[in-house]
């Protein structure tokens, strides 16, 4: 009976670990989880070779039959001094696991842009990059500062320590469906913000062709040296398509270096402290 229990464990820690493979390639991902087991003060990291053994840990990030489970709750530990907000969160790891390489930098861990300067191009993992995800909002935040309510980022480049893009989705408690926008920070000038469905305001009508809770769409981001293109698509209508001219934003400059991240960041730290965002991501694809 011992035997045949084992058996039937492996087959199903196979099965699970099959399914999220489908998803994505998860030894090229780290998971940061707003949890500290480790008893650090901060969120917990868990690398490439953890995540494909088939890590969980519920309600955070779950595993289920071909999808990706992603929760962050208003309160819990950060990943770093520098953010107010919770996450649970995939950082693209170009190195698959080969802790050789550093994982900060302009390393094989790390891309760059093609109008980076040719050294940074030569010493980078990759050049230029594109991230799709196929994914439904679950939840957000319904309580705290009306400033905050129902905002949670579900795609990302970041870079040094700047973000060419954050894409948000943001429902209104008032709401049926949500919108959809993406901030681009610019280094040593003013954000911009850009919005694609909707509007960010805290006070604007519902969306004629917003996204609802629970209903599939997918996002496309893609880089081709200084150009930055958005692509949302959802069914029964066009795609949307963004495109934002990213050369005088200074991450051609020597030294940057860019990551994907997918997941939820949620972006309310006045809320209940049990209130969350969740999203399910069906597919994250990821090509330089």
């Amino acid at each position: 009976m011992k035997i045949v229990s084992v058996f039937n464990i492996t087959l199903l820690l196979m099965f699970w670990v099959s399914n999220a493979q489908a998803v994505t390639d998860l030894q090229r991902w780290m998971l940061s989880i707003p949890v500290d087991e480790t008893h650090n003060g901060r969120a917990d990291n868990i690398k490439e070779r953890e995540l494909v053994a088939g890590f969980a840990y519920s309600p955070y990030f779950e595993v289920t039959a071909d999808r990706l489970v992603f929760r962050s709750p208003v309160q819990g530990p950060k990943t770093s001094s520098n953010t107010s907000y919770t996450r649970s969160e995939l950082r693209e790891m170009l190195r698959a696991g080969d802790k050789q390489i550093k994982s900060q930098g302009v390393t094989r861990n790390n891309w760059v842009f093609s109008s980076a300067p040719e050294q940074d191009q030569r010493l980078a993992g990759a050049v230029d990059g594109v991230m799709e995800a196929e994914l439904a909002v679950n939840y957000v935040t319904t309580t705290g500062d009306k400033r905050q309510v129902g905002r949670v980022v579900i795609g990302q480049i970041h870079a040094n320590h700047d973000e060419p893009i954050r894409l948000y989705y943001r429902k209104l408690p008032q709401h049926q469906k949500g919108s959809i926008y993406f901030a681009h920070d610019r280094i040593g000038r003013k954000n911009q913000w850009i919005e694609m469905i909707g509007s960010k305001s805290s006070s604007a009508p519902e969306p004629e062709n917003g996204i609802a809770l629970n209903e599939r769409f997918t996002y496309r981001i893609a880089v081709s040296g200084n150009l930055l293109t958005v692509t949302l698509k959802k069914a029964g209508d066009e795609d949307i398509v963004q495109q934002l001219d990213m050369s005088h934003s200074g991450y051609d400059q020597g030294g940057q270096y860019m990551y994907f991240k997918a997941g939820v960041y949620n972006q309310n730290k006045s809320g209940e402290p049990d209130d969350y965002v969740q999203a399910t991501f069906y597919r994250i694809d990821v090509s330089h």
